[in-house]
């Protein structure tokens, strides 16, 4: 956003759903407001003029107002500044704001001009979302290792079949909720966002997944073809998902050997990156794949307890992509991943 050149904003700044702050980065006095930036921090702009930055930052906030005026600084000099700040407003609410810095030159120095934005209820879904994923995972974990211990015990001193049977329903119960507890953080990386990705051709990251898959399952043979050379953003998503789909139809097929065929190559449609895994088993019910769209409650009647397909659809949705998933009438599932082509490195 342009700022005009002058100490005081253009009338035009208050028809903005964004708050508007002029300051002096030296003093971090701000210099003008528009009415936006007035309702945000719950004061008019003759007063906001009389406040010090240490008045209405939060007491409670990780960050002093002596980095807040660093900030304004940096942003003189060319620095750009993005960060989270905690507002206390006029009535003594705290609000979570996200302010954007840019400079504004102003005859023989230069201002910043601050673009302010109310981030408080995505900021605390945020933080409540954080909150419910560790407290799953930490359930998930010591859940598992309660029922794996207590389920190894009574197999001991069991005198029973029956009773060594239901000890080993426990025991495969609670690897289950381990595994479980893998794909819970795979899905919390993917809705996160992916970080730390490079482009790769797609063939050689898919072959480094398969080739460890291998360790676990030797009698396994993951074939794959490449009709044509693609790159794309790999990243550990782009791991967890094909690690997914390859374990799937490994662990699913009823022979001893079984073959997963994958062929990578452009769509016919987009020309985006199409990813296809396909093996010969039993169909995957269609409960299963409708829970992956279908937004009323699920049960244990629905769908499986599994959440391998959600793995993969979270993490090749945080990479731009998609995921189709065809079934056939008796036999063979064909799952397919569209990303984003990327031109190849040099």
């Amino acid at each position: 956003m342009t700022c005009r050149t002058e100490t005081r904003l253009r009338a035009a700044y208050d028809d903005l759903h964004v708050g508007i702050a002029l300051y002096d980065p030296v003093t971090g006095a701000i210099l003008d407001a528009n009415e936006r930036l007035e309702s945000i921090f719950g004061v008019t702009t003759e007063t906001l003029r009389e406040l010090s930055v240490e008045m209405y930052t939060a007491n409670t906030h990780s960050f002093s107002a002596s980095v807040f005026r660093d900030r304004l600084r940096a942003s003189t000099e060319g620095e750009t500044q993005r960060f989270v700040w905690r507002v206390k407003r006029g009535d003594g609410e705290l609000v979570w704001v996200r302010v954007h810095c840019s400079p504004r030159p102003a005859g023989d120095r230069t201002l910043v001009c601050a673009e302010v934005r109310d981030i408080t209820d995505s900021y605390h879904t945020q933080r409540r979302e954080e909150l419910f994923w560790r407290l799953l995972r930490h359930n998930l974990r010591n859940g598992a290792n309660v029922l794996t211990g207590h389920g190894e015990r009574i197999a001991t001193a069991a005198e029973t079949e029956r009773v060594r049977a239901s000890a080993e329903v426990v025991r495969e119960t609670a690897s289950d909720l381990g595994r479980m507890a893998e794909s819970v953080t795979e899905i919390e990386q993917a809705m996160g966002g992916a970080e730390g990705g490079r482009r790769r051709r797609v063939a050689d990251a898919i072959r480094e997944v398969a080739d460890d898959l291998a360790a676990d399952h030797p009698d396994a043979t993951v074939e794959i073809t490449e009709r044509e050379r693609m790159w794309t953003n790999v990243d550990d998503a782009f791991v967890h998902a094909v690690a997914h789909a390859l374990e799937n139809a490994v662990c699913h097929a009823e022979g001893s050997a079984p073959v997963v065929a994958v062929t990578v190559g452009p769509s016919p449609n987009t020309g985006r990156v199409e990813i296809q895994i396909a093996d010969d088993n039993p169909p995957i019910p269609a409960a299963e794949l409708h829970a992956l769209d279908d937004r009323t409650e699920t049960t244990t009647t629905s769908h499986g307890s599994g959440v391998g397909l959600f793995v993969m659809k979270w993490c090749i949705e945080s990479l731009g992509g998609e995921l189709a998933i065809e079934s056939g009438d008796r036999r063979g599932n064909t799952v397919r991943f569209y990303l984003p082509p990327k031109t190849p490195p040099a």
